[in-house]
């Protein structure tokens, strides 16, 4: 390669097609949220059955739901910057391992306690693995359809929690709702072998790392991504931005001068719309066969919140490549609002509910899903896994605290109106901290943090 002519690395990989292997990542990085998502839904869905089997009230699954979300916290929080530090790639392996263990373990629990403490390191696991996930199909898409590439990937999370919505649904009579996770636990361990044969590292990560072997790496993996045939004077010396990896902390990098305020207001979109997505997913199957309505049918109407995630995370990732990312998840979240108070005034309408919850889906499944594209675009590759994590994180606190209310709330006896009305107040928050990040975007000039693609000079 000639050293006097050298490129990004995110230049290079704008600058080419989207090749056979890039394809091949985002098929990886799908699987991974599809096991994700089948266990964060599968959960929710298989309460009802863990409450006849162990004899114990609604608001007891409380602890249960807290400990997953607990658990997700702090694997987000953990390996976040651990894969900032020693790879993507590495870090999402023991993050899926990890994972399905604990998922395995949780099938074997004798009783409720022990189901709680397996749950939380099947949230650790999981909270490493999503992140990871996210991050390096950001770093390998090209910059002008990164939207559009991430969301659909990341649709595998929603078909995942469709899937886990019918499988439980139909087959938890079947096989118990020890099998049920039992599936969610072996899943995730066959994928670890895929993983370490088929999976690369991130090719800015081993130029920021910078080893022999390292570039050895990044140059064949940059040969995989080069339009076939290139002739060898048309090659570049790949280079990555931000400063070696031992020389900064990922986390102090989210809190850099005109980094701070958009970090800030990051965390509060996450915090506010994971609040929503798992006060839904986890109660919302609980309130409606509490209403009355059939386990099967309660089941199968919460199912089409995530099969309006998955459209809505396919037009919204197009949408934001094409026009101001931030202002169309604004409109996504103030459109989401509005539907969930029409939902709370439905009055038991089920067409009116899973119409309702279906656009629901669209706008804040489909929101959350372009979060996590847009959080990965806000930081340097040396912090951008630390960044997507630690937004995550934010949003799993609320996750937490919502699931646990909801817990509370279905032990007051709420009713499934009010319980919507109180969401309304975290999609209003939502939609003017998202505002707020297209105001600092906005006014922030090209050389800021915001634009990443800034790079060290030799």
């Amino acid at each position: 390669m000639h050293s006097d002519n050298r490129m990004n690395v995110e230049q290079f990989i704008d600058s080419q097609p989207l090749s056979a292997f890039q394809k091949r990542i985002l098929v990886l990085c799908f699987l991974v949220v599809a096991v994700d998502g089948f266990d964060t839904s599968g959960i929710g869905f298989l309460g009802p059955a863990i409450r006849a089997e162990w004899q114990v009230a609604a608001s007891a699954l409380a602890p249960l739901f807290g400990a997953g979300l607990l658990g997700l916290t702090a694997g987000a929080l953990l390996f976040g910057p651990l894969a900032d530090r020693y790879g993507r790639k590495r870090i999402l392996m023991v993050s899926i391992f990890l994972f399905g263990i604990a998922s395995l373990a949780t099938a074997a629990s004798p009783g409720l306690a022990a189901l709680v403490v397996a749950r939380f390191f099947t949230g650790v696991g999981l909270g490493g693995a999503m992140p990871n996930a996210v991050t390096l199909a950001r770093e390998y898409s090209p910059g002008s359809r990164a939207s559009s590439l991430v969301t659909l990937m990341f649709c595998g999370f929603t078909i995942g929690g469709a899937l886990g919505g019918l499988v439980s649904a139909q087959f938890v009579g079947v096989i118990g709702w020890r099998g049920v996770l039992a599936v969610g636990g072996v899943a995730p361990l066959l994928l670890v072998p895929v993983l370490a044969a088929m999976l690369p590292e991130s090719l800015g990560f081993l130029l920021l790392r910078g080893t022999p072997k390292d570039r050895l790496v990044a140059t064949a993996i940059a040969d995989r991504i080069r339009v076939p045939g290139m002739d060898d004077s048309a090659r570049v010396s790949l280079y990555a931005d931000a400063r070696p990896l031992d020389r900064t902390s990922s986390v102090r990098e989210l809190f850099a001068p005109g980094t701070a305020p958009v970090t800030l207001l990051l965390w509060a979109t996450f915090f506010m719309i994971l609040l929503i997505v798992y006060l839904l997913t986890s109660w919302l199957p609980v309130l409606l066969a509490a209403a009355g309505v059939p386990l099967r049918q309660a089941s199968l109407m919460t199912m089409m919140y995530q099969v309006g995630a998955t459209i809505g995370g396919i037009w919204l990732g197009r949408r934001m490549d094409r026009s101001d990312p931030q202002r169309v998840l604004a409109l996504a979240f103030l459109v989401a609002t509005a539907l969930i108070l029409l939902c709370a005034w439905s009055e038991g309408s089920k067409l009116v509910i899973v119409g309702t919850v279906l656009g629901i889906g669209f706008c804040i499944g489909g929101g959350t899903i372009g979060g996590y594209v847009l959080s990965g675009s806000y930081y340097p590759t040396s912090s951008r896994a630390t960044g997507v994590a630690w937004a995550n994180a934010a949003g799993r606190v609320g996750a937490v605290l919502g699931s646990m209310a909801g817990g509370a709330l279905v032990g007051f006896g709420v009713s499934f109106d009010t319980f919507l009305l109180l969401l309304a107040v975290p999609g209003a928050i939502a939609t003017l901290s998202m505002f707020g990040l297209e105001r600092l975007r906005r006014h922030h000039a090209p050389a800021t943090p915001f634009d990443v693609r800034s790079a060290e000079t030799e």
